[in-house]
């Protein structure tokens, strides 16, 4: 299995990813099983350095299962520049959802191969990404949507409703996006695979912030 990269590009923003003990990111952090088909590190530590702002923030996340996601646990700004007061004013400019939404899918694995398979290769969401920001390639998305209530769709949503809900994005919109359907649709569609027991240990709340 290849390491995935430790810097993702989330709307301008760039972290660094690593567990919590300070290793790089890789399907073996991945110790945690949420759903039918993910494997999610427990926790992690992200940063980013906020040239802008002249800031360096450092977050520690953990997973609460009761959540259905990933929980800010710890916080710890830096100044970058001499000129860079820790005050309130500039400490509210820290983008913490941002952080967190770009680094959760570093820690969030499945693999295409037979889960017992020894050999089986796990992949990280942020690998799977291309560089239009695709979870999944277009041919695998039209095929999702083509196939009806096939065991490849039941995966596929897992896989997109877990990498959001888990960093406390909304499901349906990044489902819309990647399979090319109606909202109406990706609704049903996420129902019918919690009905499925596929969505175990994910849960997204609108009026919530990431981290609350």
């Amino acid at each position: 299995m290849r390491k995935c990269s430790a810097v993702r590009h989330n709307e301008g923003v760039k972290v660094d990813v690593k567990t919590i003990d300070e290793r790089e990111m890789t399907y073996e952090s991945a110790t945690q099983q949420v759903g039918s088909a993910l494997r999610i590190a427990p926790a992690f530590i992200a940063r980013r350095d906020d040239d802008a702002i002249g800031v360096r923030t450092e977050l520690r996340c953990e997973y609460i299962a009761w959540e259905g996601r990933y929980v800010i646990r710890r916080v710890t700004n830096e100044a970058l520049q001499e000129s860079a007061e820790l005050n309130h004013s500039l400490v509210a400019k820290v983008r913490m959802q941002a952080i967190v939404q770009a680094a959760a899918p570093h820690c969030i694995f499945l693999t295409l191969d037979e889960e017992s398979d020894p050999d089986a290769r796990w992949i990280s969401a942020d690998a799977l990404s291309s560089a239009e920001g695709r979870l999944l390639p277009p041919a695998l998305a039209q095929a999702v949507v083509r196939r009806g209530g096939t065991e490849a769709r039941m995966e596929a949503i897992e896989m997109l409703y877990g990498t959001a809900a888990l960093s406390s994005q909304p499901p349906a919109k990044l489902i819309q996006k990647e399979l090319g359907i109606p909202h109406r649709t990706a609704s049903q569609w996420i129902i019918d695979a919690r009905k499925a027991g596929r969505l175990e240990g994910m849960n997204y709340n609108a009026a919530r912030p990431a981290g609350a």
